[in-house]
This record gives structure tokens, sequence and C-alpha cells, in this order.
């Protein structure tokens, strides 16, 4: 076993170890602009949860960012939403694949702080790359009606922002690039990105 698979399997275990504790797990995130904590609800989102902080706990978000910045002037999609996503930037590989949770199964809504796993089509999401809400989403539950490959099966949420929504907020304020080869986050990438220094547990 290479120590990069040695790495990442510690990593994994480690964090289906805090799904056992069911305790909520406190991350934070460092960037240029300041701290963001984060309580991940591992007892409501055990392979959410577990997902992201595999990733949290073999350093792969260190050197991340936040990349897109989404708000109902500029938003493509519909019903509008206002969140800034981030994680692995944009072509890093990130861990397996893991199975979808939806809202009705977690029961965490997409309110205001609430982070969510990001992803394509349902079971795609590695727990590397997420997002923050800006206000209440509700489209983004299941069945809420943001449209994603038409499953109606929402997004992942599995935790919450409890310090630092100042600085979701000035990230969410970034001055963004129109250009992208992808119609859908036109006029969203922030480039530079943001950067995640350091992500780890508290």
């Amino acid at each position: 076993m290479t120590a990069l698979r040695c790495s990442l399997f510690i990593g994994i275990l480690a964090a289906l170890v805090s799904c056992l504790s069911a305790k909520p797990v406190a991350v934070t995130l460092e960037t240029p602009v300041g701290i963001i904590e984060i309580e991940v609800l591992i007892d409501q989102a055990p392979i959410s949860g577990a997902g992201f902080l595999a990733h949290v706990d073999t350093g792969l978000l260190n050197d991340g960012g936040f990349y897109r910045t989404v708000y109902p002037k500029n938003d493509n999609g519909s019903p509008k939403i206002s969140v800034i996503q981030g994680g692995l930037l944009p072509d890093t590989e990130g861990l397996t694949p893991i199975e979808h949770e939806t809202t009705e199964q977690t029961g965490i809504l997409h309110r205001d702080g609430v982070i969510s796993l990001a992803r394509s089509e349902v079971g795609s999401a590695t727990g590397g790359t997420f997002f923050i809400c800006i206000g209440d989403q509700p489209s983004l539950d299941m069945g809420g009606g943001r449209a994603v490959s038409g499953d109606g099966q929402g997004f992942a949420a599995f935790g919450r922002v409890t310090k630092g929504m100042d600085i979701v907020l000035k990230i969410h304020r970034t001055k963004t690039n129109s250009d992208s080869e992808d119609a859908y986050t036109a006029g969203q990438l922030i480039a530079p990105p943001v950067r995640i220094l350091r992500a780890y547990r508290q």
C-alpha cells in the first residue's frame, strides 16, 4: 500500500469513527480573508459528513478554495439561489463518490449558513466539493425544484456554519469573472479563487 493510499485509508477510517460517536464535529477553514467554523452534524448525515471529514483529515482540502459565488442577478438556474461553492479546486481529484443522503433522510434543510455537498448525478458527490447557503434556500431540498439532472433529489446538507458568516458574505461579494466553459456557471467564477489555506478539526 502506497503512503498516499495509506493516508487516505486512515482518513476515511477516522471519519467513520466520528460517525460512531454521533457527536457534531467542529471543523475550521482558514482563508486569507478570515476563518470559517463549521459544525458537521455526523449523527444526522453520517455518509455525507464522513465524506467531508475524510477530505479534511487527509489534507485534500488544504490549498483548495472558494471558486464560485451565486446570487439572483448572476444565477443561470431556477429557482434563483444564493450560495458560495468551494472545496477541491476544479480538475482536482477527490475520494470515491458516496451515496446520496436527501434532506428527507437527514432532516437538515438548506437554511442560512447550512453547508451541503455539490453534485451532478445522484451518487456523484465525494465530500470534497461543497457549498454554503446565504439565506434560506428551500429549492435545494429534496423536491424543492432546483433541477439537477431532473432527479428531484436535492442536495445533501450535512452541517452548518457556527462562526464566520461575515467571511462567507465577504466571499459571496467577491468580484466574479464572466469567462466560463460552461454557460451554467458564466458570471459566477471567482478568479483567482479565495484559497482554503488549511482545513482541520478543532
